[in-house]
């Protein structure tokens, strides 16, 4: 909970959810949708949504061919492994397609436990089917 400080006393901030309202259990997006379009179009457009997936990591890259000198020859493990790990969850980031111009854009979602795209979407159990 954050904590608003003021002259005389500390107040519980009014405005900030406590942290288990900050992470939703699943997220279900549509695997097609209706947005505006940043590209060529400069109008609202079908965007294709996928996940975004990081690239493979480059051997040639700078840093990696110098941790590789480093790491050669006696003295063992010569930079730190990171194990401290806090966050449970990574944040979602949808990669969207334009299907007229096939201009990409990114968009970063909150932090979710599970995510799938283009599911169908649940009924309530007492929701009648329209027949």
């Amino acid at each position: 909970l954050a904590y608003v400080i003021t002259k005389t006393r500390v107040d519980l901030c009014p405005y900030q959810a406590p942290p288990s309202f900050r992470t939703s259990a699943m997220v279900n997006v549509p695997k097609e949708k209706n947005t505006l379009c940043a590209g060529r179009c400069k109008k609202h457009t079908p965007h294709k949504i996928g996940v975004y997936k990081a690239g493979a990591r480059r051997d040639t890259a700078l840093g990696q061919r110098r941790y590789v000198r480093k790491q050669k020859g006696f003295g063992g493990q010569t930079r730190p492994i990171f194990h401290k790990k806090a966050k449970v969850t990574k944040k979602t980031t949808l990669r969207m397609e334009c299907t007229k111009c096939g201009a990409k854009h990114f968009k970063a979602l909150k932090r979710a436990k599970k995510f799938e795209c283009g599911a169908e979407k649940k009924q309530k159990k007492g929701a009648m089917l329209n027949y």
